[in-house]
């Protein structure tokens, strides 16, 4: 397995990925290294016929929640998916609607808020989502749909 391909294909798909979750480049920047520094490490662990960017994603996931235990902080998404023809992204221009929607985010149980993040952060395909999670790809949309609504209704009942 040519390790420098997998670096410079994934790079910076991983890096954009800590970015949404840290929300710092310079942190970002570190947390990448340090994923792959991981997955160079446990190479010999990745299974053949796995999917290589899911286990990436597992080890940046993995690499962001070991940095915030060591910080004891909490990040929260600045941006959200579209929902019927209304953006929620839209929204963010809204400071008091911005903090509403990182109120809902902040008190999200898993893994509704990990699906969330992989998918509207990691831009990753279902596929992916399901086989971090070691689940189905239909365990991933619900999981994602069920997120979705209760951001959406978290904020319709704070009106």
């Amino acid at each position: 397995m040519d390790f420098e391909k997998i670096y410079l294909d994934y790079f910076r798909e991983i890096q954009r990925y800590l970015l949404g979750l840290s929300k710092d480049p310079a942190l970002a920047e570190e947390l990448t290294q340090e994923t792959f520094f991981k997955a160079l490490r446990s190479i010999g662990q990745f299974r053949e016929g796995t999917d290589l960017r899911a286990w990436l994603y597992a080890i940046a996931r993995n690499t962001y929640l070991s940095h915030l235990r060591k910080k004891k902080e909490v990040e929260l998404p600045q941006e959200l998916p579209e929902h019927s023809g209304v953006s929620l992204t839209d929204a963010l221009e809204d400071r008091e609607q911005a903090m509403a929607i990182h109120r809902c985010l902040h008190q999200m149980e898993e893994p509704y808020k990990e699906v969330f993040n992989l998918r509207v952060f990691g831009e990753l395909p279902f596929r992916d989502i399901a086989g971090i999670f070691g689940k189905t790809e239909s365990w991933a949309r619900v999981t994602f749909y069920r997120a979705k609504q209760k951001i959406i209704q978290e904020l319709e009942g704070s009106k």
